[in-house]
């Protein structure tokens, strides 16, 4: 069963690329003490999050930021060089890309897909979530992959 708003998030261990290359960061290194925004995406560089999903979060980093969040993080089961790249080429300035390389946190929240069907392997279903000290606070999970609408930054600005 997925995890449900008002659960406390498990503790995985992500990457996350720093100027030293490659840090490894826990759950509570990076929830903590804070008002996080965490979107999930099947794949970096793939055409709903990169056309869709993404770029949303960019263009209402100040916006969301603005309505007391401390961060804003993007992950995916991609390995934490693909996900550098993909922030970087996608103008991400002030948002982090948490790599779950192995797809830990999304088998441990309930929230992982097959896109074996499609080359992928096991991969993160679409989401879009509001964690306030490590505590699921909003949930908006897609029904469908190619679908970026109720995990779209739009519609999370509704749940701050």
């Amino acid at each position: 069963m997925p995890i449900q708003v008002g659960e406390r998030l498990p503790q995985v261990t992500f990457r996350v690329m720093t100027p030293d290359g490659p840090v490894a960061k826990t759950t509570d290194d990076l929830f903590k003490g804070r008002k996080v925004v965490l979107v999930a995406v099947p794949g970096a560089f793939t055409p709903t999050c990169h056309r869709n999903h993404l770029p949303g979060y960019v263009q209402k980093k100040d916006e969301i930021l603005a309505k007391g969040v401390d961060a804003i993080l993007v992950t995916s089961v991609n390995d934490v060089f693909v996900l550098d790249a993909w922030g970087k080429s996608a103008g991400a300035e002030g948002i982090e890309f948490i790599s779950d390389g192995n797809a830990d946190f999304a088998k441990s929240i309930g929230l992982s897909m097959d896109g074996s069907g499609f080359g992928l392997g096991t991969r993160s279903q679409r989401y879009s979530m509001v964690v306030e000290d490590g505590v699921v606070k909003a949930l908006n999970v897609e029904d469908s992959p190619s679908k970026a609408q109720h995990s779209g930054a739009e519609n999370l600005l509704k749940d701050l």
